[in-house]
């Protein structure tokens, strides 16, 4: 499999296939697909924990708010996860391209860690 399938493969079910890629041969010794694969599974976990987090808030702030502003909230959390789907898209397609983009701040731990 060539380097970048394999480096925008790393994005395609997060954190699963980032440690897939770390773990089997060929391509663990690769620094590109190790660096695709570090970024995958920080942001993978990232957006789960965020998620989690705004799931919390916004269940908070449903019971708090009257009825009339749930559609409010309704539409801050779809336009998060629009945006979390917008940037995975974007992690793939830069991985393809054989381009290295870091994310602010997990970029930089990806590449401590490749």
């Amino acid at each position: 499999m060539d380097e970048n399938v394999a480096s925008a493969l790393c994005y395609l079910f997060s954190f699963i296939t980032g440690i897939l890629f770390l773990v089997l041969e060929p391509y663990n010794k690769n620094k590109a697909i190790r660096f695709h694969a570090f970024q995958a599974i920080f942001f993978g976990v990232g957006v789960i924990v965020l998620q989690i987090a705004f799931s919390i808030v916004f269940s908070i702030l449903r019971t708090v708010l009257p009825i009339s502003m749930w559609m409010l909230v309704s539409m801050i959390s779809l336009i998060m996860s629009l945006c979390f789907l917008a940037v995975w898209i974007f992690l793939m397609y830069k991985a393809y391209n054989r381009e290295h983009f870091k994310i602010p701040i997990i970029g930089d731990l990806a590449e401590k860690q490749a």
